[in-house]
């Protein structure tokens, strides 16, 4: 039985999102797939997600000076522990599914929170003399991406910084496999609705080998 972290990073439901209506069609098609597999939804609007601020960067501080984790302010534990939870769910997933639009060329921010969060050394890689290494060779990634235009290929392909942000974010981690389906081209109005369906067939036939 494997672990699937189902993570979605786009404010609206499901019927007002092309990534969102993909991701749906997907994880349904793996549920049937795969029964006995594990699906975890972390929709990361509802999440809590602590950024890296002064109370973090501190409280790690007091951490690694040799301090335990009760003698830090209340809320550098409080964040600290979240964070540390948020790493730890990470890690111990088999498979990741990131749903999510391209906003201004690149992933949602509260995505890149996300990423900041997972991005621990010790847990998603290691500093080495050699320089890091990532921690989970055995994991499996699917990044589902919906945008106006068309980036994954022509003459907007070198604009595009939010697949290739989380393929090189965790290619770092050591995640060998990570593949992509892109919605593209939703802005064209007439076309939008054969561009949504053509990637939840796609997305169907996806979920029954990932």
């Amino acid at each position: 039985m494997a672990t699937v972290l189902y993570i979605t990073a786009h404010p609206l439901d499901p019927e007002a999102s092309f990534s969102l209506a993909v991701g749906k069609a997907f994880i349904e098609a793996y549920r049937e797939a795969n029964p006995t597999d594990e699906i975890v939804q972390l929709d990361l609007y509802k999440e809590n997600i602590p950024p890296f601020d002064a109370d973090v960067l501190r409280g790690w501080e007091k951490l690694r000076s040799g301090l335990s984790i009760n003698q830090l302010s209340d809320a550098e534990k409080s964040k600290v522990d979240r964070l540390g939870a948020i790493v730890d769910q990470f890690v111990t997933a088999d498979k990741y599914v990131y749903v999510s639009p391209m906003w201004n060329f690149s992933i949602p921010p509260v995505l890149k929170a996300y990423t900041d969060a997972t991005s621990i050394p010790g847990k998603t890689f290691k500093y080495t003399q050699n320089g890091p290494v990532g921690l989970l060779p055995g994991k499996k990634a699917l990044h589902i991406q919906a945008s106006g235009s068309v980036y994954s290929e022509g003459p907007f392909a070198t604009l595009e910084m939010g697949y290739s942000y989380l393929n090189k974010i965790l290619q770092f981690y050591g995640v060998p496999s990570i593949e992509a389906i892109f919605v593209e081209g939703t802005s064209l109005s007439e076309q939008a609705p054969s561009i949504k369906e053509k990637a939840i067939a796609h997305a169907k036939k996806v979920a029954q080998r990932f």
